[in-house]
């Protein structure tokens, strides 16, 4: 009858745990100084998660009912900034998202988070400049002497209203919301037409495009 490992003599399973421990080891080894095994590891874990990142259907059919339903949903903000994005647009997003981030901060660090924001978004050539008008910027600017968590929401109504009225629109003319709304289902064996709304969700580059 077999007794198992706690049978063996101790020289036996020192020497299976070296070999284990090489074996891992050299895997290690090969991946380190072969760029293409660590290259092919990077794109699939990347696939595994962009397989992930494909909406359903009923969740497209949520985001066609109003830019609301876009908006409260973690996925529908994704995809939405991804089509800004292909509209080089998605300062808009990340001004809106940065405004909420900004009422949870600490009220000693809304200061220094508002001047951030302001520069980052706000003041004339900012690097991510958004499109307000000059009486709202201003009303901003003046918001900056006593921050607080309502500085920035006219600011950020504003820019809600353009993303609405504008990007919205366009986005739900697009191929990639017509396209994911006629799939089936998230599977690992997607098409090449699925591939290319994955990379497109995920803001990730594809090899071949």
């Amino acid at each position: 009858m077999c007794k198992g490992l706690a049978a063996l003599p101790t020289t036996c399973l020192k020497s299976a745990k070296d070999i284990k421990y090489k074996q891992g080891f050299l895997r290690f080894l090969i991946q380190k100084h072969d760029p293409q095994a660590a290259e092919q590891k990077q794109i699939k874990e990347k696939t595994d998660t962009a397989a992930k990142s494909i909406p359903t259907p009923a969740e497209v059919k949520q985001w066609k009912k109003s830019f609301n339903h876009v908006m409260s949903s973690k996925m529908g903000r994704t995809v939405f900034t991804n089509f800004l994005r292909s509209e080089f647009s998605e300062e808009n997003m990340e001004f809106w998202v940065s405004c909420e981030d900004y009422k949870k901060c600490e009220p000693s660090a809304l200061a220094s988070r508002a001047q951030l924001l302001y520069q980052q978004h706000v003041e004339a050539d900012a690097p991510s400049e958004v499109n307000l008008d000059a009486a709202t910027r201003e009303e901003t600017r003046r918001n900056l002497e006593n921050a607080c968590p309502t500085c920035f929401n006219d600011a950020q109504k504003m820019i809600y209203t353009l993303m609405e009225r504008d990007s919205y629109r366009r986005f739900l003319a697009s191929k990639l919301i017509q396209d994911l709304s006629q799939s089936k289902t998230r599977r690992p064996d997607r098409g090449a037409g699925e591939q290319q709304h994955t990379v497109m969700l995920t803001g990730c580059s594809s090899p071949a495009g």
